[in-house]
């Protein structure tokens, strides 16, 4: 199952018809993608589900109806187990960037994140997840594929939020301060998250 979000709501691709009745569901064949974008855009639609029988074959979909940008991020620990956030658009996110020529996913990973926060000595533990997310530039729909990794740091000195990527703060967070920023944060964020972080839906939270 990929979850492909726009504006916080999120596209299921699945391989499952019915994934639940507040959801339409739509084969695969039948998608017009660039239509359903705009849709959740104007608020028309909220529960999507495409389905295809071929899980391969649905990200094949997405990288062909979209351009593609191809990014690495960073949800770091330290010894401490807070985790490093951003300040970024009025959001609390995590530090993240596009994938340079030449570069691996993990490379541009550590790469953005000691760039966007001035941590130092970052290990790589495990990749996590790749997300979805799909952004309008210059009139034009992309769709950015995040892959992001599990870090640790013993760093302890100041961080420095990089300027020119329009970052205002950079904060390590304990687990209640996390909860807090997950609340004003992305949904895509989210779901790089231990179970006890996570939420529902944000239709869901709707009354």
């Amino acid at each position: 199952m990929y979850k492909v979000f726009v504006k916080d709501i999120p596209i299921i691709l699945s391989t499952e018809k019915k994934i639940g009745k507040q959801y339409t569901s739509i084969p695969l064949k039948e998608v017009k993608f660039k239509r359903l974008i705009a849709k959740i855009n104007n608020g028309e639609l909220l529960y999507v589900n495409i389905y295809h029988k071929n899980e391969e074959k649905l990200e094949r979909f997405l990288r062909k109806k979209l351009p593609v940008v191809e990014a690495g991020g960073g949800l770091v620990y330290n010894a401490k187990r807070e985790i490093l956030f951003i300040r970024r658009n009025s959001k609390w996110d995590l530090p993240k960037g596009k994938v340079e020529k030449g570069e691996t996913y993990e490379e541009a990973a550590l790469r953005e994140t000691m760039e966007e926060t001035g941590v130092k000595n970052l290990e790589v533990r495990k990749f996590i997840t790749k997300t979805y997310h799909v952004f309008q530039r210059n009139d034009k729909f992309k769709l950015k594929i995040t892959y992001w990794y599990e870090m640790f740091s013993d760093y302890t000195g100041p961080l420095t939020p990089q300027a020119e990527e329009d970052i205002k703060k950079v904060k390590w967070k304990n687990f209640e301060k996390t909860q807090k920023a997950l609340q004003d944060s992305y949904e895509n964020i989210k779901l790089l998250f231990p179970k006890e972080y996570l939420t529902t839906h944000p239709n869901d939270r709707i009354s």
